[in-house]
């Protein structure tokens, strides 16, 4: 049984994890939208204590809602651009509406999706889960390099703090147990962070002019409107939402040695929608289970959900005290970058572990896994390829996770589910195709 402080200590660092993909949507969306700095502030504190509530409904959970692993709900990012196009359009009333009606369809639509696990045996799940992995490395070696679109992108300086934080994380995972190794994570960003501010590269002018306290209200954008163009964009969006939670659910299910049932998924669908309506109904976002925290998981091997409880009550009091949530932005991008190269280097070989569980040998598999992981990294490392169509498909395509998913699905129901039924259509035999 942990202490208080160490489930604190844990749970701190799972929000480190998660903190700079949580924050940089309400900046992306308060900048295009040309919102005052108080009502970016606004969004990011409104965030956080979404971010914390959902955490904990799904953490917690009930008898119909919740997966009830150690998972961490944050924004989506497949939601920034139509967030903006929405408002940008008509008001962010207007989004904030078709955000909660989009979340209603979760809920309701949590069941249909639960009936479709049966195509997502052991092959497609190892395949998704790597795909998620795969998909997230580019994100570390952005940061890693300074973060996308910085001036300093590449210096020396970059490259080295990322490596020397990625090297002090190996090296207390091998030099140290339990819960020093626990918290190789944290330790390498506290050590990489205070490097950056030697050669200062750390800046507290965000927490200077962060203010103490922030009380999140509800509709303080105004009372929702309702359009339905907007709500069918922000369904199409939770439902590439739903497919990457699900590919997360089976990933957080294998490292904690736990069979993720239909029912698990629906109960984690609908937490998911509750939480989305909870984000238009206090101006933040739709929410999503972040990968990058199945890595830390994966890293740590602390697989009590009292963890991540400690990560949504921190999440919470962040968005309570926005000065004190502001002093966790002074990590630099490169030491995020290098914890995260071991973060998400977890998931993918997760993923690999999974696919060590299949008959490769069997042609149908070896295609299956082979097709689903190249076209889904494909997706994401080249997203312009699909520049030329329509809105809504780009929005589909553009996303690995979803493009490799449905690839991983439909060649799995035309290469094994479609030969089986063929099979015992007829009296001749002929082998059996392992499904795995």
């Amino acid at each position: 049984m942990l202490s208080k402080q160490k489930l604190l200590t844990l749970g701190m660092q799972h929000v480190l994890a998660m903190y700079a993909g949580a924050v940089i949507v309400p900046l992306i969306i308060g900048g295009a939208l040309n919102l005052a700095p108080t009502q970016i502030a606004y969004l990011i504190a409104a965030d956080l204590f979404t971010c914390g509530l959902a955490t904990l409904l799904q953490v917690i959970g009930t008898r119909y809602t919740g997966i009830r692993l150690p998972v961490v709900l944050g924004c989506t990012f497949t939601a920034v651009g139509p967030i903006i196009a929405i408002a940008s359009g008509s008001n962010l009333a207007t989004a904030y509406g078709a955000i909660i009606v989009s979340g209603l369809f979760v809920v309701l639509a949590a069941p249909l999706f639960g009936k479709l696990l049966r195509f997502f045996p052991t092959v497609v799940q190892g395949s998704v889960v790597t795909i998620i992995g795969l998909s997230l490395i580019p994100v570390a070696m952005n940061n890693a390099a300074g973060g996308a679109g910085s001036p300093d992108f590449g210096q020396p300086r970059n490259l080295l703090l990322a490596f020397g934080t990625l090297v002090i994380i190996l090296l207390i995972n091998r030099l140290f147990t339990g819960f020093i190794r626990a918290i190789s994570v944290l330790l390498g960003l506290v050590i990489g962070t205070a490097a950056a501010y030697a050669m200062g590269m750390v800046h507290f002018d965000a927490v200077t002019e962060a203010s103490w306290v922030s009380i999140v209200q509800p509709f303080y954008f105004g009372v929702p409107e309702f359009h339905i163009v907007a709500i069918l964009t922000m369904i199409l969006v939770n439902i590439i939402s739903m497919v990457e939670s699900t590919g997360v659910y089976f990933a957080l299910g294998r490292v904690t040695d736990k069979d993720v049932s239909s029912q698990d998924v629906v109960k984690g669908l609908r937490g998911e929608g509750i939480a989305i309506m909870l984000g238009g109904i206090f101006n933040a976002f739709p929410y999503t289970a972040f990968s990058q925290n199945v890595g830390l998981v994966s890293l740590t091997q602390i697989k009590t959900r009292d963890v991540m409880v400690a990560a949504g009550g921190i999440l919470v009091v962040l968005g309570l005290l926005p000065k004190l949530a502001a002093l966790t932005t002074v990590i630099p991008n490169p030491v995020l970058g290098g914890a995260m190269i071991a973060m998400f280097g977890m998931v993918v070989a997760s993923g690999i572990n999974i696919l060590s569980q299949v008959d490769l040998r069997q042609n149908e598999n070896l295609l299956i896994a082979a097709c689903s992981i190249a076209v889904g990294l494909g997706s994401a490392a080249v997203p312009q390829m699909f520049d030329q169509l329509p809105t809504m498909a780009k929005m589909i395509l553009q996303n690995g996770i979803v493009t490799g998913s449905i690839t991983a699905v439909v060649l799995n129901m035309l290469l094994v589910h479609g030969r089986q039924t063929q099979k015992r259509s007829t009296p001749v035999h002929t082998g059996t195709v392992t499904e795995a």
